[in-house]
């Protein structure tokens, strides 16, 4: 069931998140003309609107229909960590102020978004899950479990709703969970932060990260032109099963010879993500290995230094190392970078994410 709209819950369907078809099933339902659905499209995304009181555009009779079925579903943040060097975390609630954002699942877990200040780039990475049901062994969001699936309007308010949402000028999708087991959500999502009459941004300023989920993958593909990040982190089966259990269901090689199929040379960017463990696959036969599964594919790879996390034995591979590895990388012919790490002292880095239990625990 669609806990958004379920009544148990006492919660009133969020306006934001919507499409506009959906908006203009909810003006039919209204009594109003069509062309009130992009009316109140641009308010709710370019106008950025607290409350359907802000919504001028509607006769007053219409607004107060509308507060009494809906709310707009924006809610601030609860809580914010800063870091030292500028990045800043920020805590929102599953539920609260009226608002259910979980689709499916049982709650009981808030999530967290990262705003990354880098020069000219301030980039927001927002969850799309509370908790994950991946089970990746060196994720803290993994180790948490499942706790249930965001609404677009749970995506959506974390870009709006928080203080430097309108200097923002990338959004990833690596925050806490799976994207491609919420892919319905986010494509909502995806589509509100594209269209013309959401907030018109290029995709190229998106980027989605996935474990390599090829159902809601190959959606994701179809059906936008945003850049594809794919968790690889070893290219050998065996190892990679360890470290990520979907690799038994999703093979590193299978999900890349899907992506020969899609044009990754133009309009969107594939890269392959490698988080690099000490002793574990940081030698050269793991950097001549991971060329060859990416051979045929237009692919760059980011790789990421490991962030500690309780109950995980691994140490981070020192800095020379990932240096000759990326350079070994970039010999084969696979463009290869070494992604600054952001956030660290506050967990707010790579695979730290937790989020918090929430009071109704």
């Amino acid at each position: 069931m669609d806990k958004v709209n379920d009544a148990v819950t006492g919660c009133k369907r969020p306006l934001l998140g919507m499409t506009l078809p959906e908006l203009e099933a909810v003006v039919k339902e209204a009594g109003l003309r069509p062309f009130a659905a992009k009316q109140m499209a641009r308010r709710l995304y370019v106008g950025r609107a607290k409350n359907i009181d802000e919504m001028t555009e509607l006769p007053k009779s219409a607004r107060q229909w509308l507060a009494e079925r809906y709310t707009i579903g924006r809610s601030a943040p609860k809580l914010e960590s800063r870091s030292a060097d500028g990045t800043v975390k920020y805590l929102f609630a599953t539920r609260g102020e009226g608002v259910d954002y979980l689709t499916h699942g049982e709650g009981g877990r808030d999530v967290e978004a990262v705003y990354i200040p880098d020069k000219d780039r301030a980039t927001l990475c927002v969850s799309s899950q509370a908790g994950c049901r991946m089970g990746c062994r060196f994720c803290m969001t993994g180790r948490q479990g499942y706790h249930g699936d965001l609404s677009s309007a749970g995506i959506i308010n974390q870009i709006l709703s928080i203080p430097e949402s309108e200097s923002l000028t990338n959004i990833v999708f690596m925050g806490m969970g799976e994207p491609m087991d919420n892919v319905a959500e986010v494509l909502k999502a995806v589509e509100v932060l594209t269209a013309p009459w959401g907030l018109a941004w290029s995709p190229r300023r998106i980027t989605v990260s996935s474990i390599g989920k090829l159902d809601g993958l190959r959606r994701l593909l179809d059906e936008t032109k945003v850049h594809v990040a794919i968790s690889v982190h070893s290219p050998f089966p065996s190892e990679r099963e360890g470290l990520m259990p979907v690799e038994r269901a999703y093979p590193a090689y299978k999900v890349m010879e899907a992506m020969k199929k899609y044009d990754f040379a133009h309009q969107r960017r594939l890269s392959a993500e490698y988080i690099m463990w000490k002793g574990v696959n940081d030698d050269m036969r793991h950097a001549e290995a991971l060329a060859r599964l990416l051979r045929g594919v237009d692919c760059r790879v980011n790789l990421i230094r490991f962030h500690a996390i309780p109950g995980f034995d691994g140490e981070p591979s020192d800095k020379d190392v990932m240096e000759r590895f990326r350079d070994r990388l970039n010999s084969l012919g696979v463009i290869t970078t070494i992604r600054a790490s952001r956030g660290e002292d506050i967990e707010a880095a790579c695979g730290m994410l937790s989020g918090e239990k929430s009071a109704e625990l």
